[in-house]
């Protein structure tokens, strides 16, 4: 192999500084997943706990059914965001469908609790970013 494919194939191998962000959203998925599971228990043992009943919510479900949404969610988030960290293609393309759906469902659910879901909706295009365009950076180990 010559000098220069050497040095190109090292180059391509070393992470660069977006490498830090793909952990980022790694890591922001497996909160997410935490916090999306959080809401889901919250829903599913006190559903007096949020403000606004049912029928004012954009889709109207029982909070039982909002819980076990939130808290499915919140299982498949934390799996693909700890795949994300160890550099699974799967888990970024997951990540990005689970973010998407994530924030879909939380606009749905923004009457019942405005300040979290908005910050969910915040941490989702975060995680949408740093997949989609630097995702390739963390490469699994081989």
């Amino acid at each position: 192999m010559s000098d220069q494919a050497q040095a190109g194939a090292r180059a391509h191998a070393e992470p660069t500084g977006w490498v830090g962000w793909v952990v980022f959203s790694g890591i922001m998925m497996v909160l997410l997943g935490f916090f999306q599971g959080l809401v889901g228990l919250v829903a599913l043992f006190n559903d007096t706990y949020y403000l606004v009943t049912r029928n004012g919510l954009v889709l109207s479900f029982d909070y039982t059914v909002w819980g076990w949404i939130h808290l499915l969610l919140g299982i498949v988030a934390l799996l693909a965001g700890f795949g994300v960290l160890v550099g699974q293609t799967w888990a970024r393309v997951t990540g990005i469908v689970l973010a998407v759906l994530s924030a879909i469902v939380n606009i749905a659910f923004l009457a019942a609790y405005p300040i979290w879901s908005t910050i969910i909706i915040a941490v989702d295009v975060l995680v949408i970013y740093a997949l989609a365009v630097h995702g390739r950076e963390v490469k699994p180990y081989e």
